[in-house]
């Protein structure tokens, strides 16, 4: 009988555990968005603001396109002519350190980006 209840108990406390941890997908919100108002797609609409974080022979890098800084002032700035409601993508290459990573995510809060995903290279 003492088994029958320890197995009871076994099973209700994982079942408790396991069900109430999980984040339901319905209340996270996506960075992408589809505009459902417009008749036509811009070229605009489909680029993403990417910045990438990059270990190169002069040390750390954040390249916005073909533009390249190397401090985060620099890419604060730059990031401030951009469009805030897109969002912005930080993609780290795996040479710089978390520190430059976590540079060029406060870059983007910095510039007014409301929406910063941290993208970690393949």
């Amino acid at each position: 009988m003492a088994s029958m209840i320890d197995a009871t108990f076994l099973l209700l406390s994982f079942f408790l555990f396991t069900s109430g941890l999980s984040v339901r997908e319905s209340r996270l919100s996506p960075n992408i968005t589809a505009d459902k108002t417009s008749a036509g797609a811009k070229a605009s609409d489909f680029q993403p603001q990417v910045v990438e974080v990059l270990s190169t022979e002069n040390g750390p890098e954040y390249r916005l396109g073909e533009r390249a800084f190397h401090d985060r002032a620099s890419l604060t700035n730059a990031l401030e002519g951009l469009e805030k409601s897109a969002g912005l993508f930080v993609r780290v290459s795996t040479g710089p350190t978390v520190g430059f990573a976590a540079a060029a995510l406060q870059a983007g809060h910095d510039a007014g980006f409301t929406q910063v995903t941290y993208v970690p290279a393949k």
